[in-house]
């Protein structure tokens, strides 16, 4: 093999550089969840994220504009996790049960993830959901979740998105102790019936 080109040695760095920058973005994005998971996001700051990694202040703010930029980045995490989640849950079944599967993985991901979820549908963020500028991780979680409601339906994108507002407000009264948590099955199978009744 011959000497490399210029331009091959070029490509080799530019290479080298992307994946340091990819590296110390991971790393900033799961320190970040990491403080917010054992602290809460209000212990997320820049000037705590720098320490925790040994990263100057400058060197976080050329990879993300502030603080709900890097909240942003892990949202989309959660984005991808949670599409895995509906996936498994209805993985190998039909019908009204993987609905039912499917609520009861998304209720069971909020309460294991709740920094996470925070993230996702609760702290401000510059992420934009149903518009052409949509992140692709949030499509197809959506797309992920339509799945289990479409033989339910004619109208998906309004009865997947009421699916999931019904979702996210049992979790958030959940997770707030606003309602008994004896009662989740049977608040999981009204929604499911709404869901079903919908199509008729």
């Amino acid at each position: 093999m011959g000497p490399l080109s210029p331009g091959d040695r070029g490509l080799g760095i530019a290479e080298r550089k992307g994946r340091e920058r990819a590296d110390r973005e991971y790393r900033i994005v799961a320190a970040a969840r990491g403080i917010a998971e054992r602290e809460g996001w209000n212990a997320v700051t820049i000037r705590r994220l720098a320490d925790e990694i040994e990263y100057s202040q400058p060197v976080l703010y050329s990879h993300f504009e502030n603080r709900d930029a890097i909240v942003a980045a892990v949202a989309v995490q959660g984005f991808r996790e949670i599409t895995v989640a509906f996936r498994e849950a209805a993985s190998g079944s039909t019908g009204r049960s993987a609905l039912k599967k499917v609520a009861i993985a998304y209720l069971a991901f909020a309460g294991r993830h709740p920094a996470l979820y925070e993230a996702m549908f609760i702290l401000p963020t510059d992420l934009r959901f149903a518009e052409a500028g949509t992140r692709p991780e949030l499509h197809v979680a959506f797309e992920a979740l339509a799945s289990v409601v479409t033989p339910f339906c004619v109208e998906v994108a309004v009865v997947t998105e009421t699916f999931w507002a019904a979702l996210h407000g049992l979790a958030a009264l959940e997770r707030s102790g606003r309602i008994r948590p004896s009662a989740r099955d049977e608040r999981i199978a009204l929604v499911v019936r709404a869901i079903v009744a919908s199509g008729k």
